[in-house]
């Protein structure tokens, strides 16, 4: 057998051993669950999208400043011919085509104020593209520690699941020699039936939690997630501070005060003269003259083609006198539109003050729940161990140790969700305090 047929034969192997090409289970770190749904999120591209627009709309801004120049071309066929005083102006086939300069001297201050307008929508679209960007965090930073909560919760009632088996054993054991009654037993087949239906009640929402941090990162939904960051490290929160500065929702409400101010010098522009120089050149040909003359009594006929360019500067003046006070009306209008934003900004202020006490509020006291179901946890870890002892050497009844288990139960089920909570209340406060980067 050759090289080649041993490869045939190796690859046929291959594809015939069900699962060996099944799809890797994705690894995932909470740096690359941020990554990927950063890379992934649809408004975060959106808001960038948005960014390059508020750029190109300050650009655009900008060439208000520079003279705009224009070209035109005009073909004509006119008929019938004119009369020109005895002569005959014919236009067939005329063409003028010519440029035109206009440069803006004076616009009341539009310009200046549509440049100013178009940084702060630049600027407010920078703003809006960070918010986003922490939002997307905070969902990635949820979705992944819920689905390590989740996972851990599976894990734990697949090892009391075990331990009630062992324990059916057991009594189906003491049972066959006189040392147990029927009633233990139906008594741990319904705690064991209780358990399964938890267990699959939490295995359902491990799965549609996977899918939504499938969703999240940008995999396929049948992609299979492995957790790496599984270690639950607290460390006490110092120095958490109540700053709202970074926040960009006050950006936004800041740079809306801003643009309501620019507003109102845009209605004013309205009032005032607007001056514009133009200046252009024009050539025009194929318009023919025909006529007679008279030559020494004899009238001859004549014809005479105009070909020829000129040019022409003009400065402009527009002045508005009269408009039934509707430039007025706007300004008061812009002046109530930036009263409005003043207001939201004041009512905000105190919201995002409120909302960062109650995240710090979260973190202090998520730190505190921690201690307190690790304590509970150690409490019931003995209090199970005593229990099992004691059943053992017939010293305490079965509803002893089954209590015993179902307080273990609750203690680590508290503990995982104490621990997954502080992880998810530290992003909030970062969010919170406008500090989330990555």
């Amino acid at each position: 057998m050759n090289k080649k047929d041993i490869v045939i034969l190796c690859c046929v192997a291959l594809f015939s051993v069900p699962g060996v090409w099944a799809q890797q289970p994705l690894r995932l770190s909470l740096d690359e669950c941020r990554k990927m749904a950063l890379s992934h999120s649809e408004e975060l591209q959106q808001a960038d999208n948005a960014l390059r627009q508020a750029e190109l709309d300050r650009q655009i801004a900008k060439t208000a400043f520079l003279p705009k120049f224009d070209a035109s071309a005009v073909g004509a066929y006119m008929l019938p011919d004119m009369d020109m005083l005895g002569m005959e102006m014919r236009m067939r086939g005329t063409y003028m085509a010519g440029v035109n300069l206009t440069q803006p001297i004076y616009a009341g201050g539009k310009i200046t104020t549509g440049n100013r307008l178009a940084r702060i929508g630049e600027e407010t679209a920078a703003e809006q593209l960070r918010m986003t960007r922490m939002d997307v965090l905070v969902e990635a930073d949820n979705a992944y520690w819920t689905y390590i909560a989740v996972g851990r919760k599976v894990r734990m009632l697949e090892s009391y699941h075990a331990q009630m088996d062992t324990l059916h054993r057991q009594t189906e054991v003491a049972l066959a020699a006189g040392m147990a009654t029927e009633n233990d037993l139906l008594r741990i087949d319904a705690k064991r039936t209780e358990i399964h239906y938890q267990l699959q009640k939490v295995q359902n929402g491990a799965d549609l939690c996977r899918m939504s941090l499938c969703r999240i990162v940008g995999a396929d939904f049948d992609t299979q997630i492995e957790a790496t960051d599984t270690t639950f490290v607290a460390s006490q929160p110092v120095g958490l501070s109540a700053e709202t500065a970074a926040r960009p929702e006050l950006h936004l409400l800041e740079k809306q005060i801003a643009a309501g101010k620019e507003q109102i010098r845009m209605a004013r522009a309205d009032m005032l003269p607007t001056v514009a120089l133009t200046a252009n050149y024009m050539y025009y040909g194929n318009i023919k003259l025909n006529g007679m003359t008279d030559a020494g009594g004899t009238m001859i006929p004549f014809s005479q083609e105009f070909r020829d360019g000129m040019g022409m500067a003009m400065l402009s003046v527009q002045i508005p006198i009269f408009h039934w006070g509707e430039n007025r009306k706007k300004v008061r209008k812009a002046q109530y539109e930036l009263r409005n934003a003043e207001l939201d900004l004041q009512k905000n202020t105190r919201l995002l003050n409120i909302e960062v006490q109650q995240a710090i509020r979260n973190v202090q006291d998520g730190y505190e729940l921690i201690h307190t179901a690790e304590k509970g946890l150690q409490q019931a870890d003995e209090n199970l161990r005593v229990m099992r002892n004691r059943y053992a050497a017939s010293m305490a009844p079965l509803t002893d140790l089954l209590d015993a288990q179902s307080q273990w139960q609750q203690a680590e089920s508290n503990l995982i969700e104490a621990q997954t909570q502080y992880k998810i209340y530290e992003t909030e406060y970062l969010r919170a305090t406008g500090k989330l980067n990555f």
